[in-house]
C-alpha cells in the first residue's frame, strides 16, 4: 500500500479552501496613486490576504473579493469582484485594473482566465513568511511604499529573531498537520504555509521530503510517523470541520493509538490566524504555536 493516496485529489480539495466567502458587492471605485500621486495605478486585489497586504502599505485599490472576512474599512465603498477562486471577469474588465493581485496557489487555474480576458494578473507566492516578506517588499517599491513595507517586514523578522532565541536549545516536538474542508481532511508537509509557520516555530513536520504542499492522507502511515502534536486547521465552513474531525477521531479507531491523541496534544488551530496562505496574522500565529509547541 502506498504511503500516501494520489495527491491529485488533494489538489481539488485544497481550492475550497482558499476561495469559501461570501458577500455584497459594492459600487464605488478609486484609482490608487503611487509617488505623489502622478500615475495612477487601478489596482484589484482578489484575495483577502493581498487586501489586507496592500492596506498595511496604505496602497487605494479599485478592486476587492467579496469575502464573510471583514476586510479594511479603507476599502468599504470600493467595488467586489467577487470569489477569490473565480473572480468576475466582467466585473474585473469593468474598473480597467493596471494590475491584478491573486495568489501562487491559484495560478494555475486563474493565469488561463485572465490572459483570455486581456488582463494583467500577477500572483503572489504567500507560502512562507519569508517568501510573503519577499512579495511585501516588491509591492513597497512597485507603488512607493518602501517605508510600509519596511516596516512589516521588520516586525516579522523581530518576532522571529525572538522565538530562535526562547526555543534555542529545546528539543523540537514531532508535528502532524491536518488541513480540513468539509468532508475531507488533507496531510500539510513544510511547503505549505502552515507548515512552514511551524518550521519557523520550532517544530518538526512528520511528513519530510515531499515537493507538493498538501497531501491525502494514509492514517495508518501517519500512525507509524507517532507526532508528539497533532494540529488540526480547518477551512471552508469551520465549525463544521471541527465537527468533521472529532467523528473522524472518534470513529477511526487508529487514532487512539497515537501518542498526541493519548496525550491531549490535539489542537484545533484559529482559521482567522492560520489561513492556507500567507497573511498579516503570522506574528499572532507563531505567539499561538510557541505556546502550544512548549507548553
Amino acid at each position: 500500500m502506498n504511503k500516501w493516496i494520489s495527491a491529485a485529489a488533494a489538489a481539488s480539495l485544497l481550492l475550497v479552501t482558499v476561495g469559501c466567502s461570501s458577500g455584497n458587492v459594492g459600487t464605488n471605485a478609486a484609482s490608487a496613486l503611487t509617488g505623489e500621486g502622478q500615475t495612477a495605478k487601478r489596482v484589484i486585489a482578489t484575495t483577502v490576504a493581498a487586501t489586507e497586504i496592500m492596506d498595511a502599505l496604505e496602497v487605494d485599490l479599485v478592486g476587492i473579493p467579496k469575502s464573510y472576512k471583514k476586510l479594511p474599512e479603507r476599502y468599504n465603498s470600493v467595488t467586489q469582484v467577487g470569489n477569490p477562486m473565480s473572480p468576475s471577469m466582467e466585473v474585473v474588465k469593468s474598473l480597467d485594473p493596471s494590475e491584478v493581485l491573486s495568489v501562487t496557489t491559484l495560478e494555475y487555474d486563474l493565469a488561463p482566465v485572465f490572459k483570455n480576458a486581456n488582463v494583467e494578473a500577477k500572483f503572489l507566492d504567500l507560502t512562507s513568511v519569508d517568501k510573503m516578506n519577499k512579495e511585501i517588499m516588491e509591492l513597497g517599491n512597485k507603488y512607493d511604499k518602501t517605508k510600509q513595507a519596511e516596516a512589516i517586514v521588520n516586525k516579522f523578522n523581530i518576532k522571529l529573531a525572538q522565538i530562535k532565541k526562547d526555543t534555542e536549545g529545546k528539543k523540537a516536538p514531532s508535528v502532524l498537520i491536518l488541513l480540513g474542508v468539509p468532508g475531507s481532511y488533507l496531510v500539510a508537509t513544510e511547503n505549505s504555509y502552515i507548515g512552514d509557520l511551524v518550521k519557523l516555530a520550532g517544530g518538526k513536520n512528520v511528513v519530510q521530503g515531499e515537493k507538493v504542499e498538501y497531501l491525502a492522507s494514509n492514517t495508518e502511515y501517519l500512525q507509524q510517523s507517532n507526532p508528539d502534536v497533532i494540529l488540526r486547521a480547518a477551512h471552508g465552513m469551520p465549525e463544521e470541520v471541527v465537527i468533521m474531525f472529532d467523528k473522524e477521531f472518534k470513529k477511526n479507531d487508529i487514532w487512539k493509538h497515537f501518542e498526541a491523541v493519548k496525550n491531549n496534544r490535539v489542537y484545533d488551530l484559529e482559521e482567522e490566524l492560520f489561513g492556507t496562505t500567507g497573511n498579516l496574522a503570522a506574528t499572532q500565529a507563531l505567539d499561538a504555536l510557541v505556546k502550544i509547541l512548549y507548553p
